[in-house]
């Protein structure tokens, strides 16, 4: 970027907007879940009701992306998974969707006479 020498330097653009704690975060229900943008204390909770709304909507294949990192989250969120009645199966992703730092969950299809309550109370 030039200027000429009598013009006024231009301000720097704004800095990222970060949201801060208080703030809601909306997460597309597409079956991918990126825990980048949250608390550690967050993660119980909000991968419960992620993979309770993707079952709603009928996907059953989820792709957890905890990052590979100390490997403290990918542990919560193993962790959290077999507590889960909806989750089948999970297991580490390939290479190509993300390595150790990606989980898949194949969840349970919504039986006709289930009740689809919000899981939180």
């Amino acid at each position: 970027m030039s200027r000429r020498p009598n013009e006024p330097p231009q301000s720097p653009p704004p800095p990222e907007e970060v949201p801060s704690e208080e703030e809601v975060v909306e997460v597309p229900v597409d079956g991918n879940l990126d825990l980048h943008l949250f608390q550690p204390r967050e993660v119980k909770e909000l991968v419960t009701e992620y993979l309770w709304a993707c079952r709603q909507k009928g996907i059953l294949d989820v792709r957890i992306i905890h990052g590979k990192g100390t490997g403290a989250l990918r542990r919560t969120v193993h962790s959290l998974l077999p507590k889960l009645p909806e989750v089948e199966s999970f297991q580490s992703a390939s290479e190509a969707d993300g390595g150790w730092g990606a989980t898949w969950v194949r969840l349970r299809a919504v039986a006709p006479n289930e009740g689809g309550a919000d899981p939180t109370p």
